[in-house]
This record gives C-alpha cells, structure tokens and sequence, in this order.
C-alpha cells in the first residue's frame, strides 16, 4: 500500500512524484522510501510517462533527510538499519537507473538523503531560497561509495570533499557554481520553469532522448565496466524507428513532430 507521504500525479506525458511530508521538512522514513520504488515502477511501465519530475510538498523543503521521529521504530536493530539502507539504496538507484528523464524540483531545504535523492535525478531545477548539505561529517555518519561516486561525478573531486568536509550549508549560488544544479529560479517562477522544461523534453525523440541517457551513464563508469555494444544499438535503433522519419518529414513541412517512440 503507497504511504499518504507519498504523492504520485500523471499530467499528459510528465510524472509528478512529491515527498509529502511537510511538517518535517519532507524528512523521509521507511514507507516513504519504499514508496518511491512503487511509484516509479508505475511511471516506467507507463508509456505515455516520458518524463518525471521529483519535489516536495509545502515549499520549505524538497527533502530533509531521514526521518529522525522514526529512528526507534525503523532503526532500533541491526537487522531493522539493513533493511532501512536496502529500501534507501533501492530507491536511489531506481531513480539513477530510470530510463527515462528525471528533474528534481527543488524548494527550501535540501539535505543528506534529500541531496541523495536530488543527485539521482538527471537535473536539478533549483529555487533562489534553496539550501544544500550533507551533514554526515558532524553526525559520525559514514557514506558508501557509490553515494559518493554519484555527487562527485556532478561536482567534481574538489567540490565533492568540500560538502562533505564542512557538512555546512550551500546557497542556491555556491550550489550552481559548483554544478551541483543546472538552473537556479525565482521561488514565484520554480514550477512553471520547470512544468515547460519537462513538457520540452517529452516533446522531443524518446528514442534520442534515452539513448543520450544511457550513452551518458556509460560514460561515467570505469571503462571495463561499459557497455558500448549497447550504446551502438540504441543509436541504431534511432536510425531505423519512425520517429527518424517523422523528424525528417516534419522538419521538410516546417511543423511541430509528433514523436510516438517508435
């Protein structure tokens, strides 16, 4: 059963996932982890989802972190922090490894699991008011490698030890500078910018779109580890579909192409 702390909306082509927990910040516990898992199984099978946008609800944070109320409840054995961490690497990785685009929306308060999260959506949108941080350094929390791996690979090395070495907080400004976000926006103008850049996105070639984002991910691994076989084959697949057509033919009758992923 999806959590009420959970929200999942379908508008045309763009899914919209919300952290809805806003008495806390948005601050996520168990159920809530397992419900991003639930939600973007159901926006991937859906095939006139080709974007999905990830937020939070009540504009002081986009995520705060773990839910620290929960701690006894969710953490108190060993057996019980194994399945918080499975149910928590489980949802970072559906969203890292989801074929299809992802934004996170970001409002207010961006913090430890918050920034996971946020790290794990192709783009972030980011609003002037927003704060960034991992606090790991002055809780005595360790970070595993990937989690690591995957900020570094955005801010670079460098920027990377600074977030974690200070545990402070970023400004929207420090975190675009970083290329920690991709845009920073007025508060007013957040979702609006963001609703046009999804329904831009789902506009354009699912089939390019997909394969620039494996193709990308591919990249970023260590060599050995890459498959490039299948980064030739879904460029193939984009020649030989009649989405390459219809590109072609709307652009000869100068009109708007109407892509069918196929």
């Amino acid at each position: 059963m999806l959590t009420d702390k959970m929200i999942a909306e379908k508008c045309g082509p763009v899914g919209v996932m919300t952290f809805n927990n806003p008495k806390r910040f948005n601050a996520v516990s168990m159920d809530m982890w397992q419900g991003v898992k639930q939600i973007l199984e159901d926006f991937r099978q859906d095939d006139a989802i080709r974007v999905v946008v990830v937020t939070g609800a009540g504009g002081k944070a986009f995520v705060s972190g773990a839910d620290i109320s929960k701690f006894e409840d969710e953490r108190a054995s060993q057996d019980a922090v194994e399945k918080y961490a499975i149910a928590v690497d489980e949802a970072y990785n559906g969203l890292h490894r989801f074929p299809k685009p992802t934004i996170a929306m970001i409002n207010g308060y961006c913090i430890g699991g918050g920034l996971g999260v946020a790290v794990s959506c192709d783009l972030r949108i980011c609003a002037d008011n927003s704060r960034f941080a991992v606090p790991a350094a002055k809780l005595g929390l360790g970070y595993g490698f990937e989690h690591i791996r995957k900020l570094t690979d955005i801010v670079g090395p460098s920027f990377a030890k600074e977030i974690f070495f200070t545990a402070r907080q970023f400004n929207a400004e420090e975190a675009r500078e970083m290329g920690l976000v991709n845009r920073v926006i007025s508060g007013a103008m957040l979702k609006p910018y963001v609703d046009n850049y999804a329904e831009t996105i789902a506009a354009n070639a699912p089939l390019t779109v997909a394969q620039v984002k494996h193709t990308v991910g591919e990249i970023v691994k260590d060599p050995d580890d890459r498959d490039l076989q299948k980064c030739a084959e879904m460029v193939k697949n984009c020649f030989d579909s009649q989405d390459y057509k219809e590109g072609r033919q709307a652009f000869m009758e100068k009109r708007t192409p109407i892509f069918q992923s196929r």
